[in-house]
């Protein structure tokens, strides 16, 4: 939304027939109409793009601004406070659904600082949410509540610093709480603090790539999703968790599918690292719990490997048996042994070593 500024009282005694008015007295009031002409276009200048919505908190308020060409598909039912209700409309029509097409989409960008306040937006449409520079505590309920079923970007935005933190409410999963695919990028930084629940939560799959998430504290799982969770790149620093560190479930009522190729309509249930930095300490459960496979197939793990548990294997696909066979194998418990059974074994190489279960 454009916003100008009124020309008031200036522009209204510039045209009086007032004759006790001076000539010096016109001079100096038509050089403030001019000021504030010109604050008014650079106000109108500096509007948002379009498919933006900018939110910018402010203590217990928030400023909202929305693009003119998305205005009529945005409900803000915010009544002015800093926790910030949103409902996108079924009715938009800037991207298709059911393609990957970010350049239709609405953005919305968080900015500024609370200490009472959330996001909560509802919808049926791709969207992306860029974090820029936001401070959000929510003492009842998630910081961010995502009710939206579909692909939903986090971008946390390069140079900036973002913190999130939630409050007692068991009716939500997560203090970034999202119903869609989720999907983390970007080169700045998100510090997520969970006092009800899980610090971040997805009711579908997971995706990391280049952004750094710190989470510093979870009264259950630090991040808990469903289908799969996948690390391209990037750091995620995990401690103070009271569960697990990372939890990944099947969908609920669907069959499992194993890998699939790019993981479309992926439910397995398993973990991926392919690069990044991936750090879990100070954990109450596991470093790791899938109802699928744990595979590293890249990256740095700093947290101990062994300690996961899965429904099938832990693979690390940087070695291949053929490639380089095993000089000793052990239990969990440390013992070198000489044969296995069903259980899990520490296979080790010249060149590294590897957790396998044995069926």
């Amino acid at each position: 939304m454009n916003k100008f500024v009124p020309l008031n009282a200036f522009s209204l005694s510039l045209h009086s027939n007032n004759s006790k008015t001076t000539k010096k007295t016109r001079k100096m009031k038509k050089k403030l109409l001019n000021l504030v002409l010109l604050m008014a276009i650079a106000t109108t200048s500096n509007a948002i793009n379009d498919n933006t919505v900018e939110i910018v908190y402010n203590g217990t308020t928030a400023t909202i601004t929305i693009a003119n060409n998305i205005s009529s598909y945005i409900t803000d039912n915010s009544d002015g406070s800093s926790h910030v209700k949103l409902i996108q409309s079924e009715s938009f029509t800037g991207i298709d659904p059911d393609e990957d097409n970010e350049d239709g989409e609405i953005t919305y960008v968080l900015k500024g600082t609370s200490s009472d306040g959330e996001f909560y937006l509802e919808g049926s449409f791709k969207a992306t949410i860029e974090l820029n520079g936001v401070t959000l505590t929510n003492p009842s309920g998630p910081a961010i509540n995502i009710q939206d079923g579909k692909r939903i970007a986090i971008s946390v935005k390069n140079g900036t610093s973002n913190n999130l933190t939630d409050g007692v409410n068991d009716t939500y999963n997560g203090c970034l709480h999202c119903k869609g695919h989720t999907k983390f990028k970007g080169k700045g930084t998100l510090n997520v603090v969970g006092n009800s629940k899980h610090a971040i939560y997805s009711k579908e799959y997971i995706e990391v790539k280049n952004c750094t998430i710190n989470i510093n504290a979870a009264e259950k799982d630090a991040i808990h999703c469903k289908e799969y969770f996948l690390m391209e790149s990037g750091a995620v620093t995990i401690k103070g968790a009271v569960d697990d560190g990372i939890q990944v479930e099947l969908s609920n009522g669907s069959e499992p599918t194993g890998t699939t190729s790019n993981h479309d309509d992926e439910n397995s249930g398993n973990f991926y690292q392919q690069g990044g930095t991936l750090s879990i300490s100070n954990y109450g459960g596991k470093a790791i719990k899938v109802d699928g496979s744990v595979k590293f197939a890249g990256g740095k793990q700093n947290f101990d490997t062994s300690d996961v548990e899965t429904a099938t294997d832990i693979e690390d696909s940087r070695i291949s048996a053929k490639q380089d066979m095993p000089t000793a194998i052990y239990d969990l418990q440390g013992h070198k042994v000489s044969r296995t059974g069903r259980n899990l074994y520490i296979f080790r190489s010249k060149d590294a070593t590897v957790k396998r279960i044995i069926k």
